[in-house]
């Protein structure tokens, strides 16, 4: 863990280079320390129906949720929270300037006995 999903608005899609901010997160996500590798995923959802803030079309949105295996204090949980998000706003800093984008995140804790897990990732890493 972090699983991070971010949703955002079709007409951003040739704005926004979305493949790269989610690389971007998911360097992030490594760089904070608080989870293995193994465990990190950051996808995208392409949203083709929204309407914000007054309709005008030219609003888009990027919201992003990030969903961690509880356990962590509320002082790790903050200080990925701000990794996370001062890496997204970073990334579109510029694009804010051009662009009508509202940004958005909210961290959620997973219930470890409800969420169970199996897979054969870490066995093919090259670093584990």
């Amino acid at each position: 863990m972090p699983h991070v999903e971010l949703t955002y608005s079709s007409n951003l899609e040739d704005v926004v280079d979305i493949a790269a901010l989610c690389n971007q997160l998911r360097l992030a996500s490594i760089d904070s320390g608080i989870a293995p590798i193994a465990g990190i995923r950051v996808r995208a959802f392409r949203c083709d129906h929204y309407s914000i803030a007054d309709g005008d079309a030219k609003h888009g949105y990027i919201d992003f949720s990030v969903r961690l295996r509880e356990g962590r204090t509320d002082e790790v949980k903050q200080a990925l929270t701000a990794q996370l998000f001062n890496c997204a706003e970073q990334f579109l800093k510029e694009h804010f300037t051009e662009h009508s984008i509202a940004l958005s995140m909210e961290l959620r804790d997973i219930n470890a006995a409800l969420s169970p897990k199996t897979g054969s990732i870490r066995q093919f890493l090259a670093t584990p």
